[in-house]
């Protein structure tokens, strides 16, 4: 879609956002550290709890709780923001965004290629963000529909079931081998990271902690897979929530050819959608509970999105430009009959009529 603000309104906006950023920036402090650092040792403390009521089966529903609220926070609030490189101003060597390697399958180094650099450069342009269906879904009615695409609704389930193994798997960009665009050699590089840590996760969780209870080693073996797969179904909806319900938009490549800061975070703010919750759904989801926030400003302090939040979406509605929240509820509908209404073909469906949490008019 092209821009309704003309080009001296688009960069009047990238200004306001440059500013709104820098002052972030320059707040920066023993708070930031004091809050990823508590953050941190809950975390730890959950883990170690999760891990030590398995040696009490009666305990086992709470070890499960307790080992899958740590993962998410490892997951979404210290790994994900960590390698934004979110707290590399501390200095910090155990929060930096070169060294950090989180508790997922997917290898870190990865990750932030495909993540920070693709997704968050190319953010919702079709044919170069490939987080839009990672691969696997149709989730825009610009992507050309295929027989394939009656399964979207099962291969949902199925991503949301093993969300980490298709994050790891994402680069190896199985459907261009499909499609003869890529050459399989051109994974080889991948192969041996993958593995490597694949190797490490499994060894982890179902191997080593379950041995170390002895003759409850089943019981331990179940919990650990239920914590990850807890994990994997919450990471999928907080993430798809975030990025695929009614008001988020696509692009196409040439909307975005010769792209402006000010277009650029014009785009950011049209292809997210924001989830609205209390301050623990909050950072239980990492954060991304304020995709707009995180979009527009993905190496500040995830932290500091509900504080700003109410400034940029005051600085979205001077512009006429469309600010996308509602519960998750809502959210999570609104994604569901959108990757059922895909799977079937355009002529097939009638044209979106969804209720958008927040929907401003245009600027003339």
């Amino acid at each position: 879609m092209k821009p309704h603000l003309t080009p001296q309104q688009l960069e009047a906006f990238g200004n306001e956002m440059d500013a709104l950023r820098q002052r972030v920036l320059a707040d920066l402090g023993k708070d930031d550290a004091a809050y990823i650092r508590e953050v941190v040792r809950r975390q730890q403390q959950l883990e170690v709890l999760g891990r030590a009521l398995f040696y009490l089966p009666p305990a086992w529903p709470l070890a499960v709780a307790a080992l899958s609220a740590s993962k998410i926070l490892e997951n979404m609030e210290i790994g994900h923001n960590v390698m934004h490189g979110q707290y590399d101003w501390m200095g910090d060597p155990h929060l930096s965004s070169r060294v950090y390697e989180w508790d997922n399958v997917c290898p870190s180094e990865q990750w932030k290629y495909s993540h920070n650099y693709i997704h968050h450069t190319f953010t919702n342009i079709l044919g170069k963000d490939r987080d839009i269906g990672y691969g696997i879904l149709r989730m825009d009615e610009d992507q050309e529909w295929h027989p394939y695409y009656l399964g979207n609704p099962v291969y949902a389930l199925l991503l949301m079931v093993f969300f980490e193994w298709g994050v790891a798997m994402h680069d190896l960009e199985v459907e261009n081998i499909v499609k003869g665009t890529r050459r399989l050699e051109e994974n080889k590089a991948l192969h041996a990271g993958i593995m490597r840590k694949v190797r490490r996760q499994a060894l982890k969780d179902y191997v080593l902690f379950p041995a170390l209870t002895g003759p409850l080693f089943p019981l331990t073996l179940a919990g650990n897979a239920a914590a990850n797969l807890v994990r994997n179904v919450w990471a999928f909806n907080i993430i798809f929530c975030g990025h695929f319900p009614a008001g988020a938009e696509t692009f196409s490549t040439e909307e975005c050819e010769d792209e402006t800061r000010g277009h650029w975070y014009y785009r950011q703010v049209l292809g997210s959608a924001n989830i609205s919750g209390g301050p623990l759904f909050h950072v239980m989801s990492g954060n991304l509970s304020h995709q707009i926030e995180h979009h527009l400003f993905p190496d500040l302090p995830a932290r500091r999105y509900p504080q700003i939040a109410p400034e940029v979406r005051e600085i979205c509605e001077r512009y006429g430009i469309a600010y996308t929240t509602g519960p998750l509820r809502r959210q999570l509908m609104s994604v569901a009959r959108k990757i059922c209404r895909l799977a079937l073909p355009d002529r097939a469906t009638a044209p979106p009529d969804e209720p958008v949490a927040v929907r401003r008019p245009q600027a003339a």
